[in-house]
């Protein structure tokens, strides 16, 4: 875990502080100077155009993951790897583009009624599609090389610093919507390239290729898994992004708008996520590749302890201030009706923080196949859920289908991981941090709330329950890693004094 824990400290803190500006960004800029329709009609051109790029991409970003130790050879471009890594999103997005294009009548259809000026911008979502294809891809890369610094770097702090000046610009008058939404697009762009110099820095990029290096057995394994990656690459995206289509076909932009928002706040909890998934799949490849089934079920313990750890304390933390958040930020009254959302989205990413890594044993290992018998149920029970839900509870009945789904996914999911590989991410460290968590929100009752200023609150709320989260997580000894930091720090404070 050592290579795991320092890149993700390192992408970590990327992480943080791209969030900060996000926060800045999404609190104080966007609600006060975007209506909530316009920031529901950026937020569904981006997950219209993510959706299509998960299609696009033939399941590249997981197939280079499971088959680059195949390929790893740094003295010969590793045997032209990066072509096929590149082949294969080109020619998903020939298709799926066309296919995008083809089926325009019933995508207006889907959204005519609520949201009729996300129809506008339907051609523009083409490139969209595109940059992000290939920015996923060109960033599994970057992590199959165990470098994710700067790729973070980019995604969450040079991203968010263009969105903030385009925001800036909007609301200065400089841009209308229609150039909001080019220079939104355009943002994507630019990352994508700068993520490509970058890779052309640290390895070949060249486009120089050796089809005999692929014989037949493995030519065969890609194809089957490629296939494979395809069809299920419908249940993956849709959990996460067909609440927002069908809040925008049902409710309008506005409330898409509202949900995006809410949505923002339980999806901040996952950022230490990103980093040890990042770092950790690489790694779980090579173990399965191996057949070094302990060290895999070992990886998929101390990652789920961490990731249950961090997401618990984040929804903490941002549950016990959600009134004093929706005092703060401008328009709050018109926000708080995504109180909910918050509720349900967070708990649906700690189920998903947790258990995610058993997907990726999954997808590295010979029973990658299972999960495609869930498919097809799986898009079924969110569709009927999300269809029912929201005309009754409106956007909490949307992040409440999330959870629904979230639950019954990850609930099979680790069915197949015990059953076929012995995968087991519980331990006593995820039992110690619930019970410690729970207690944070009973003492948070007993804390008096400072009504006359939320940022006071905040501040004095946060602090002492990070504190006693701190504190009692290294008394308790819930994690072994978390108690080696904070003595290691606490030495080198104690050298320094």
């Amino acid at each position: 875990m050592g290579i795991i824990i320092r890149q993700s400290i390192k992408a970590t803190v990327f992480n943080y502080v791209g969030a900060f500006i996000g926060f800045l960004t999404t609190f104080f800029v966007l609600t006060k100077f975007l209506a909530p329709e316009i920031i529901g009609l950026t937020k569904v051109v981006y997950e219209v155009s993510a959706m299509v790029a998960g299609f696009a991409q033939l399941g590249t970003s997981a197939s280079a993951m499971r088959f680059f130790p195949y390929f790893r050879d740094p003295s010969n471009s590793h045997n032209g790897f990066f072509f096929y890594l590149m082949l294969m999103p080109a020619v998903g997005s020939v298709v799926f583009i066309g296919l995008f294009l083809l089926f325009k009548r019933y995508v207006v259809d889907f959204f005519i009624d609520k949201s009729a000026l996300l129809l506008d911008y339907y051609d523009w979502l083409i490139p969209m599609i595109i940059f992000l294809t290939f920015w996923t891809v060109l960033e599994t890369y970057s992590s199959i090389l165990l470098r994710i610094v700067v790729p973070k770097f980019i995604k969450e702090i040079g991203i968010r610093v263009l969105l903030l000046a385009v925001y800036l610009l909007y609301a200065l008058k400089v841009l209308d919507v229609t150039g909001l939404v080019i220079a939104y697009i355009s943002v994507y762009g630019i990352a994508m390239l700068a993520l490509f110099v970058y890779i052309s820095r640290i390895t070949s990029v060249s486009l120089k290729h050796n089809f005999a290096f692929i014989d037949r057995d493995l030519g065969r394994k890609i194809m089957k898994y490629t296939l494979f990656l395809l069809l299920s690459a419908l249940s993956g995206n849709i959990i996460w992004q067909l609440d927002l289509f069908m809040v925008s076909a049902q409710e309008g932009l506005d409330d898409a708008g509202i949900y995006t928002i809410a949505a923002y706040m339980a999806f901040a909890i996952e950022l230490p996520a990103r980093s040890i998934t990042s770092i950790s799949s690489p790694l779980a490849a090579t173990a399965l590749k191996e057949g070094d089934w302990q060290q895999a079920n070992r990886l998929y313990k101390k990652v789920s302890l961490h990731q249950f750890m961090a997401g618990t304390l984040f929804f903490l933390l941002v549950w016990v201030n959600i009134d004093n958040i929706f005092d703060i930020i401008p328009h709050g009254e018109i926000y708080e009706a995504g109180k909910w959302v918050v509720f349900f989205i967070a708990l649906s990413k700690i189920i998903s923080m947790t258990l995610s890594f058993g997907g990726t044993l999954i997808s590295f290992s010979r029973y990658y196949y299972w999960s495609l018998y869930f498919t097809f149920f799986l898009t079924a029970l969110t569709i009927t859920t999300n269809y029912y839900f929201i005309p009754l509870w409106g956007i909490s009945g949307a992040a409440l289908a999330t959870l629904l789904t979230c639950i019954v996914s990850y609930t099979f999911q680790q069915w197949i991981v015990m059953w076929k590989i012995k995968g087991n991410p519980y331990s006593w460290g995820i039992a110690k941090q619930l019970l410690l968590v729970l207690a944070l929100f009973a003492f948070n009752a007993l804390l008096p709330r400072w009504t006359a200023n939320p940022f006071v609150d905040v501040a004095y709320r946060s602090l002492i329950i990070a504190a006693l989260w701190l504190l009692l997580a290294y008394r308790l000894r819930i994690s072994d890693e978390l108690c080696r930091l904070v003595r290691s720090t606490l030495n080198k404070l104690t050298t320094r004094g």
